[in-house]
């Protein structure tokens, strides 16, 4: 048994039968609440109750948040301490393990991994650590040590950075956990070379989602002239390059990031047939138009332009847009992909928009292609923002 917990309580008609199969969010509207309940300190753990009193699950409870309680785990007395930690990355650990041959990948990606509000990447024996919940922020220094032994990592970083952590109300303050400040790291994935800076980079230093796209479009890249838009660290630029592209133009608005790609380039061999520009995309992609230039492959890979419901009008505004200027870039016969990572644009509306787009540029296409994340990148089957990853690939008609 484990120590007395407190209790939090579904209203009746919260929809109990969700979380009986495996729903991971309990919201605030659904909770009873009372001065009790709402004095709970975030991160504390409680047992879930139905509105008739039967033990549901075990939560993780933060009455700040929106979502007022996450789903640990169905046993209402599972003791959420080392062991139970240990277990749910050595699960993690096994799946990564079975898929990639070298240890580069996202270790643990939150609800889908078990470990709501959780992400972890991983860099060869460095770790990065997003405790993105209260009830994670307070288990850090645990985290810590467990991946510490059970990935066998010997540096591990907490990332603190991005809108989660502030719309659960914690600290904005990265620092090394265990080890020492690793700097910047080699990352190899599909025959590039990345540079990620763990600490002073976006988020964890790279995003590995996209894995199976950039391995797409350098299917279509050999002997090409590929542009690679929102290219962060290169991630497009340089796996066309790896792909035998002839030459690749990144464009991004951060020349930090811009000379990560251009390292990554070098360390890759492929520096010869790479180019930078800084300035805003849009920008860009209209001053290229202007110059008369082409391109056989054409990639934009933008930030999340509708992070939430309320900014869904306009970031699919700007997914059109993104749309209609790169399709002027692409040469006859050339390829187009479109991404995004915005949680509130699903599949069929951004679809929509980059269809739109491109009708507007004058140009036709034939859709070929559908992106996902890769496969450390789980979808939790009960939570559609787990599924946040959108890649669109056209070939457009001469």
């Amino acid at each position: 048994m484990t120590e007395s917990r407190p209790t939090i309580r579904l209203k009746p008609k919260a929809n109990a039968r969700a979380i009986r199969h495996g729903s991971p969010w309990v919201f605030d509207n659904e909770i009873v609440t009372d001065r009790r309940t709402k004095a709970l300190a975030p991160g504390t753990i409680a047992v879930l109750e139905d509105h008739g009193r039967a033990a549901l699950a075990t939560v993780a409870v933060n009455p700040g948040s929106r979502i007022f309680a996450r789903v640990l785990d169905r046993d209402p007395e599972a003791e959420i301490g080392p062991d139970w930690l240990r277990a749910r990355i050595s699960t993690a650990l096994a799946h990564r393990d079975r898929l990639y041959d070298a240890p580069f990948y996202r270790l643990v990606h939150a609800e889908a991994d078990g470990l709501p509000g959780v992400v972890i990447d991983r860099f060869g024996d460095v770790a990065v650590l997003q405790p993105n919940a209260a009830w994670a922020d307070r288990l850090t220094g645990t985290f810590a040590e467990v991946l510490a032994e059970v990935a066998g990592v010997r540096t591990v970083v907490k990332n603190a950075s991005g809108r989660a952590r502030a719309l659960d109300g914690l600290d904005d303050e990265s620092r090394v956990l265990i080890g020492a400040d690793p700097g910047q790291v080699a990352v190899p994935m599909n025959g590039a070379t990345y540079v990620a800076d763990i600490l002073g980079g976006q988020k964890t230093g790279l995003f590995y989602d996209q894995r199976p796209n950039h391995a797409f479009a350098a299917g279509l890249s050999h002997g090409a002239r590929v542009l690679d838009v929102f290219s962060h660290v290169g991630g497009f630029s340089l796996a066309a390059l790896a792909g035998g592209a002839a030459e690749a133009l990144a464009v991004d608005g951060s020349e930090a990031a811009l000379a990560l790609a251009s390292e990554g380039a070098k360390l890759g061999g492929v520096a010869s047939g790479f180019a930078t520009r800084r300035g805003d995309a849009f920008d860009v992609m209209t001053a290229l138009a202007e110059e008369g230039e082409t391109f056989d492959v054409v990639i934009c890979d933008p930030p999340a332009f509708a992070p939430a419901k309320p900014a869904l009008e306009a970031g699919l505004r700007a997914y059109e847009r993104v749309a209609r200027l790169a399709a002027q870039l692409v040469a006859p016969g050339g390829y187009l992909g479109l991404c995004s990572c915005s949680h509130a644009a699903d599949l069929a509306k951004f679809r929509t928009a980059s269809n739109r787009g491109i009708g507007r540029a004058g140009r036709s296409a034939q859709l070929i292609h559908t992106g996902f994340a890769g496969p450390d990148h789980p979808q939790h089957p009960q939570l559609a923002e787990s599924g946040y990853l959108k890649a669109l690939f056209y070939r457009l008609l001469p």
